[in-house]
C-alpha cells in the first residue's frame, strides 16, 4: 500500500530544482526552433508601418486607375497594382513572422528592389513608354524615395532578423 498524506494524496515524487521537464530550457520557453522568429520587433514594427501604407498607397491608386483610364498607360497601372501585391505579401510576411515567411519576404525585397531598379531606370531612358507615372517611376520619387529605401531597409532587417534568431538558438 502507498503512504498517505495527511489530505488523503499520494505523494508526488519530487524533481531536483535545477532539472526542468522535456522541451524546455533552463528560461522555461520552448526550444527555438519550434518558435516563429518574430520579424515585427524594434525597427521590424516601422518596416510594418510603412509596407502597410505602401499597399493602401499603390493599391488603391493602381485601383482608380485601372477602372476609370486603364486606355490611357495600362503598362504603368499593371505595375503599380504589382507593385500593391508585393507589398501585400511583404506585409503579410513580417505580420507572420518564422523562417520561411522571412526567406518568402526577403525573396519579395529583392523582387521589388529589382522592379524598382528596372523601371525607375526605363522611365528616365524612355519616358514615352510610361505616359502616367507608376509607384516605382523615378526610383519612387513620387512617393518620397520609399519605394527604393524601403526594400533596402527591409532586406538589411530581416538578414538581422535571421541572425538574431540562429544567435538565440544557439543559446
Amino acid at each position: 500500500m502507498t503512504a498517505t498524506e495527511e489530505n488523503g494524496t499520494v505523494p508526488q515524487e519530487k524533481k531536483p530544482a535545477d532539472e526542468k521537464p522535456a522541451g524546455e530550457n533552463p528560461a522555461g520557453e520552448k526550444p527555438a526552433k519550434n518558435r516563429r522568429t518574430r520579424l515585427i520587433s524594434g525597427p521590424g514594427m516601422l518596416l510594418l508601418w510603412l509596407y502597410g501604407v505602401m499597399v493602401v498607397g499603390a493599391v488603391s491608386r493602381s485601383a482608380v486607375q485601372i477602372s476609370t483610364e486603364f486606355d490611357k498607360a495600362p503598362l504603368a497601372y499593371s505595375l503599380s497594382a504589382v507593385a500593391g501585391v508585393v507589398y501585400g505579401f511583404i506585409t503579410y510576411s513580417l505580420v507572420r513572422g518564422g523562417e520561411t515567411a522571412r526567406k518568402a519576404a526577403l525573396v519579395c525585397c529583392a523582387a521589388e528592389l529589382a522592379g524598382v531598379l528596372t523601371v525607375g531606370t526605363w522611365t528616365l531612358v524612355e519616358p514615352s513608354a510610361f505616359p502616367d507615372a507608376t509607384v516605382w517611376s523615378d526610383y519612387g520619387m513620387g512617393y518620397l524615395f520609399i519605394p527604393v529605401l524601403l526594400p533596402l531597409s527591409a532586406m538589411y532587417w530581416l538578414r538581422k532578423a535571421r541572425t538574431a534568431g540562429s544567435a538565440s538558438a544557439v543559446q
